[in-house]
């Protein structure tokens, strides 16, 4: 029975692509809440300060997991290691290989190979990202497209809807910390996120699907995919407010890292759509 459960919520949906159920969302969520614990833990232990530089030196990453999705997206990978590549093993994958830089660099810098252990740990993340960009860029040139247009529609609509929210929590709710750059990119990664959702259910020729629960339920409700754009603004609004008064009175590390966290749920499967879109895969 046990044998049943597992494969039934956890590895056929890997297997065959379904969509998420209430069942491994919920996991996937308390996974990502004790991770974040134990890498701050982690972290702490190991002397590296959670901070916005770390932040910062993280966002390669977080390019190169939603670029590294849509590696496998494509087909090009056919061996069975093409699972590594799915939500959410993906994201363990990622961790690893950001893990490893991270200590390497933090390594390199008590032993005066670098000035800021920050510079190894972007500069592999960064790596990662031309790597597989430009893995997508040939095969876009030489199996598929590259559609410029899909490209610049959903930025234009992200960016246009981010600096609108920006907007409206800085003048019209006068929170003047939202000028602070990380809620700047965790609101830029939501309104991606949303961009290129809308875009590819209702405008694409592809006609893509939602596949997590909430926003499903969502799009089925109310007829149309740009109904995440509410859905993304009733989450963000009220996360920003506890963010900040979390930062003011708890832990500042922990702060940085939970927002990291919820840059990253954005900010990766808003690349992941983007770049699938432009490829049309």
């Amino acid at each position: 029975m046990i044998r049943e459960f597992l494969y039934k919520y956890y590895i056929d949906p890997i297997r065959y692509g379904e969509a998420y159920t209430l069942v491994d969302t919920l996991t996937y969520a308390l996974i990502l809440v004790l991770a974040v614990y134990l890498l701050y833990r982690g972290l702490r232990r190991y002397g590296i300060a959670v901070d916005e530089e770390l932040v910062l030196a993280t966002l390669p990453y977080v390019v190169f997991g939603g670029l590294l999705r849509v590696v496998e997206d494509t087909g090009m990978i056919t061996s069975d290691l093409r699972f590594l590549l799915i939500t959410p093993l993906i994201f363990f994958v990622v961790a690893l290989i950001a893990g490893i830089s991270l200590f390497g660099g933090k390594i390199a810098e008590n032993a005066g190979l670098t000035r800021r252990y920050s510079r190894v740990y972007a500069g592999v993340g960064i790596v990662g990202c031309l790597l597989s960009g430009a893995t997508l860029l040939w095969f876009g040139l030489t199996e598929t497209t590259i559609a410029l247009g899909v490209l610049a529609a959903i930025l234009a609509v992200a960016a246009v809807t981010s600096v609108a929210l920006w907007a409206f929590l800085a003048y019209v709710l006068k929170w003047s910390y939202v000028s602070n750059i990380l809620y700047k990119l965790l609101i830029f990664g939501h309104m991606l996120d949303a961009s290129a959702t809308s875009y590819g259910i209702d405008l694409h020729p592809i006609h893509y699907v939602e596949q997590h629960i909430v926003g499903g339920a969502l799009i089925d409700a109310t007829g149309t995919a740009f109904s995440m754009f509410l859905l993304k603004i009733a989450v963000i609004i009220p996360a920003v407010y506890v963010l900040e008064l979390y930062r003011r009175e708890g832990d500042p590390g922990l702060w940085h890292l939970i927002l990291l966290a919820m840059i990253v749920v954005g900010m990766a499967p808003g690349i992941r759509d983007l770049t699938r879109m432009v490829l049309y895969v």
